[in-house]
């Protein structure tokens, strides 16, 4: 027999490839030295947004991209399950099913631009509470170049720190707002003893190891964890996320 709620409808379990409703935007960001890139807006069809993810993906040359697993299902399900709306874009030089980004991937440097054309389109597009959520690459572009920006803080994802300097962790430290760090139990370059001891220069950093884990994020229930943790700092009231929904709105 299927589960049901309150009222009798049929209820679904979330997938691995489950789809929930949105108002999905193709968009394009233009950044300050006259690069276009390409990336996809997910807003809650409910029109309420408690809070925006800007989302910095894995290494272009090792396979990152805008629809890197983790944030193609942040896309898919937080706008339905949180009222969070998630951006994803190709930094310069990226190609995803969605186009390729101008430019050409320069290491995390040139990449100051696409964050900041990021930020100001939130911005111009008006939403609220945008916070920055990089994945082990994206990490090194957000400690790198997001301190200053309008923000509300940031979440970090297998950060490598292998880019990011001291200084870097001392900006975020004297921005005052706060910081996570998500970082796995076997990650293949940072684990959480190590992480503790090197983002020391980040005083307000709130550091969750993650037991099982691996720097890929790999398996339902560890991206279950990640979208957890991710939405109990940017809109902890609809945290925790439930694993079912209604069978009939499941796309």
């Amino acid at each position: 027999m299927a589960d049901t709620d309150g009222t009798g409808e049929e209820l679904a379990e979330i997938r691995s490839m489950t789809v929930l409703p949105a108002v999905r935007e193709d968009i394009e960001l233009r950044t300050e030295d006259g690069l276009t890139l390409v990336g996809e807006l997910a807003l809650p069809a409910s029109g309420n947004v408690e809070a925006v993810l800007v989302t910095l993906h894995p290494l272009p040359t090792h396979g990152g991209f805008m629809d890197s697993h983790v944030y193609r299902k942040a896309a898919w399900r937080l706008p339905y399950l949180a009222d969070v709306a998630v951006l994803r874009f190709n930094t310069r030089g990226t190609a995803s099913p969605r186009g390729t980004s101008e430019g050409e991937f320069e290491g995390g440097v040139g990449e100051a631009h696409d964050l900041r054309a990021a930020v100001a389109y939130v911005k111009e597009r008006g939403l609220p509470t945008p916070w920055l959520v990089g994945w082990s690459f994206g990490t090194e572009v957000t400690l790198m170049h997001g301190a200053e920006e309008d923000v509300r803080g940031a979440i970090l994802l297998s950060p490598p720190l292998h880019r990011a300097k001291e200084q870097d962790l001392e900006n975020w430290a004297a921005s005052g707002k706060p910081v996570t760090a998500l970082v796995p139990e076997h990650d293949d370059f940072l684990k959480p003893d190590e992480a503790r001891d090197r983002f020391t220069p980040l005083t307000q950093l709130e550091l969750v190891a993650v037991e099982d884990a691996k720097h890929l994020w790999v398996g339902e229930k560890h991206v279950r964890l990640v979208l957890d943790e991710i939405v109990a700092r940017v809109a902890p009231r609809r945290a925790p996320l439930p694993t079912h929904v209604p069978a009939s709105v499941v796309q």
